[in-house]
């Protein structure tokens, strides 16, 4: 299991815990989870990077305790 901290540069940061092998589309839904977001609405990324939903956390080399930045569409 591995935590991910999620800042939407709005005053909020989410904190999610998830296993490495799970996508980022599983993410997106537990994040939409606790923050009330529908998960369509979710957009993560790192600086210009746009992580799409059928590729794993591990893929992308998210490691526990990274952030990521989200945004809503």
């Amino acid at each position: 299991m591995i935590e991910v901290v999620l800042n939407d540069r709005l005053g909020k940061k989410v904190r999610v815990k998830c296993n490495d092998d799970d996508t980022i589309g599983d993410l997106k839904k537990l994040v939409a989870a606790q923050t009330g977001t529908r998960a369509e609405k979710i957009r993560i990324q790192k600086w210009y990077t746009v992580y799409k939903d059928h590729i794993t956390l591990a893929d992308y080399e998210i490691h526990d305790g990274m952030g990521l930045e989200l945004y809503y569409n």
